[in-house]
């Protein structure tokens, strides 16, 4: 029996546009299972990014639900819902958030903090991710000491440290290099294998697309596999 971690049923969403609703999408259904990686591609504005943040339950839909690890969102309180998205979910950006007064390993202590984990134990996990993803030599950087590429993997290991059951990527290769993209992306897959965690990202490249396990288009408010 397949284990479906993330799923939407019957999700629309519609603006509001000086006054004019606006439909984004209508009726998606969609279930992400343990381990797996999808893509969504779709032209700018179609409405990619909208449902990233619906299924991250950052926000809400118009009609339809989400449901994380078998329970819906709508269901949910605030406190209830960030502490979900804690616990069973990371997001990685197109531009990396890190914390600029802070170390690449502080930053990767983060959610393992709020988790209340001990310093110390914290700080030996994220070293070893660290090490993992070529950055052992930059433990100690601050962020704008690092390249991008540096500073997107640091995202990752933020992201993935706490063994989410899915991760949720916004172009998380759309602000570097084709080199460097393409190493970063390989560190997410990588990191996605060893530790079974979904991976879904929201991309323009159809390239990186292509080594996903399913892609999905999203065009005219419906979501084409």
């Amino acid at each position: 029996m397949s284990n479906i971690v993330l799923e939407t049923r019957k999700l629309s969403k519609v603006f509001n546009d000086a006054g004019e609703p606006v439909e984004v999408f209508k009726d998606l259904d969609l279930k992400i299972e343990q381990g797996e990686c999808i893509a969504i591609i779709g032209r700018s504005g179609s409405g990619k990014s909208s449902l990233l943040h619906l299924l991250g339950g950052l926000d809400s839909p118009s009609s339809g639900k989400v449901l994380l690890n078998n329970k819906s969102y709508h269901t949910l309180n605030e406190n209830e819902k960030s502490k979900a998205r804690n616990q069973c979910l990371g997001f990685i950006y197109q531009f990396h958030h890190l914390l600029p007064e802070f170390s690449a390993l502080e930053n990767v202590c983060i959610p393992l903090l709020l988790r209340n984990m001990s310093v110390k134990e914290a700080e030996a996990k994220a070293e070893v991710m660290l090490e993992k993803v070529g950055l052992k030599s930059r433990l100690s950087h601050k962020v704008g000491q690092l390249s991008g590429g540096e500073r997107q993997r640091v995202a990752i290991v933020r992201a993935l440290i706490t063994k989410p059951l899915c991760v949720l990527g916004d172009e998380p290769t759309g602000n570097l290099d084709g080199q460097t993209a393409d190493h970063v992306f390989e560190t997410m897959l990588s990191l996605n294998r060893e530790l079974g965690t979904s991976l879904v990202i929201v991309t323009h490249d159809k390239a990186l697309a292509k080594r996903m396990d399913k892609t999905y288009v999203l065009e005219n408010g419906k979501l084409e596999s």
